[in-house]
């Protein structure tokens, strides 16, 4: 079968792949892996999870609704009791709701930042984060297995459902706000409210921030807030090259710096007064810094092999143990389930801290960046200088290669840590790491890494230097690798 289940689900471009009989076979993969009692072996959670209850979510994208309700007819049609969100909600919240409500498992209907002609579905784990790879390899496992046997799936008529108490609508939000009062200082934000403007990017976080922050003396100006399933055309990933809505805000004067969200709101960005973008290396640091600084914290870093090196240097100055993963999330929770970890996060914004679930989470990145802000009675702009002045510098670019044709990952890797060069931009390599793809990790702290695409013919490219100039002769380099592949 053509559906397989990456690192965060499975996702498809509407009415290709991902359509409501393919969804419907999906959803009854899971109600089999779920229900085979083996579901949640290795997830060290108390209380147990009730086996028997599942939440269902969906963000804003086309069918995203309709797709959420099949999903609960399916798992009805299996004896699950599904609690099935009101509304579009963002990821974290109905994850968290997975974890509060004690939950089997969750399904997310989202295809998060990726382009509006696709759709998606997250699985989660009873733990509040994304399921285990060896769970959705079992859904995998059924999902081939029904299909052999010509197996399709239970179906309940929705109206039977919400009469027999099957199906139960909730709002995910109400509980997940309160779990986000225990993790930020409103107090401190009201002692210095800010003006700020909130893109949402049509997802599913609108109307979040602004909500939470009611009462504060904040002015915030959404933009991007109002329900439109095609995101305008746009993929809604905060990066810079999708914030051109928010730099026009900032610039009309609606706020003195802003918040974005990506589709599912699992992701954050920044733009500072001047209509720079903020990415999530400077996010993550200027929050390590400042729950350690002015909160107090510590524990481990968690950190992915494609973000910044600025981490490794504050948790030097702190003492703090720094691991370092393959790119994913799911990564990150490993650790954030087995020990103290302070804080986690990876280069695409995906960030999350102690006392929350194990996954990212947008909407509260956003919320404490603006505490941060409150709290230093500084601009976004001044505060991220200071950090470069401070732990810096540390430019940073990624491009991803196109190549004429498929390449073996194992091959390309094997070729990178063979092939190494004496030097890049008259920098030696100190380390080659081999964790995802083949990071060349340089004298003077900037690094490279290539990372092969498992899927298709693309060469992904990372880069941080100590200068633009660094950052260039390394991406000149992986561009070199890239050209080289005949």
């Amino acid at each position: 079968m053509s559906i397989h289940f990456g690192t965060d689900g499975w996702r498809a471009v509407i009415s290709d792949t991902f359509t409501f009989s393919n969804l419907r076979l999906v959803i009854q993969a899971i109600a089999d892996a779920v229900a085979s009692g083996v579901w949640d072996d290795g997830v060290k959670i108390e209380p147990k999870p009730d086996p028997h209850k599942m939440v269902v979510g969906f963000d804003t994208r086309f069918l995203s609704d309709r797709y959420a309700q099949d999903a609960a007819r399916v798992l009805a049609a299996n004896g699950f009791t599904v609690y099935l969100a009101h509304a579009d909600a963002p990821t974290p919240a109905i994850s968290y709701a997975v974890r509060h409500l004690n939950a089997a498992a969750g399904i997310m209907i989202t295809a998060s930042h990726n382009a509006p002609r696709y759709n998606g579905l997250k699985l989660k784990s009873a733990y509040g984060g994304s399921a285990l790879p060896e769970q959705c390899r079992r859904v995998e496992v059924y999902l081939n297995d029904n299909e052999a046997q010509g197996r399709g799936p239970n179906q309940m008529d929705y109206e039977q459902a919400r009469q027999l108490g099957l199906i139960q609508r909730f709002n995910p939000v109400t509980d997940y706000n309160e779990q986000l009062r225990k993790l930020i200082d409103v107090n401190k934000i009201a002692d210095n409210p800010q003006r700020l403007v909130v893109d949402s990017m049509y997802g599913a976080g609108r109307g979040l921030i602004r909500g939470f922050l009611q009462g504060t003396g904040c002015e915030i100006q959404e933009i991007r807030g109002e329900m439109n399933p095609g995101f305008g055309g746009v993929h809604p990933e905060p990066i810079a090259r999708y914030l051109g809505a928010l730099a026009g805000a900032i610039g009309a004067g609606m706020g003195n710096f802003g918040i974005a969200t990506d589709g599912d709101a699992d992701r954050t960005g920044a733009m500072d007064e001047r209509g720079n973008f903020v990415d999530p290396h400077k996010i993550m640091a200027l929050a390590l810094r400042y729950l350690v600084e002015k909160r107090g914290w510590t524990g481990s870093v968690v950190r992915t092999i494609s973000t910044t090196r600025m981490i490794d240097r504050l948790c030097a100055r702190y003492g703090l143990t720094v691991h370092e993963t393959p790119v994913g999330f799911n990564h990150i929770a490993d650790y954030m389930l087995k020990e103290d970890v302070l804080i986690g996060g990876e280069e695409s914004g995906g960030i999350s801290f102690k006392g929350h679930i194990p996954e990212g989470d947008g909407i509260l990145m956003g919320l404490l960046l603006i505490e941060i802000i409150a709290d230093a009675k500084a601009t976004l702009y001044d505060m991220v200088n200071e950090l470069l002045e401070d732990v810096g510098p540390a430019f940073y670019e990624r491009k991803d290669l196109r190549l004429s044709h498929p390449v073996s990952k194992s091959q390309m890797t094997q070729y990178l840590v063979n092939e190494a060069p004496a030097q890049i931009g008259g920098e030696t390599i100190k380390q080659i790491i081999t964790i995802d793809g083949v990071k060349y990790q340089m004298s003077d702290d900037s690094w490279l890494l290539i990372r092969p695409s498992g899927t298709e013919p693309v060469l992904r490219v990372y880069a941080e230097g100590r200068s633009q100039s660094m950052v260039k002769s390394l991406l000149g380099f992986g561009e070199g690798v890239a050209a080289s592949v005949v």
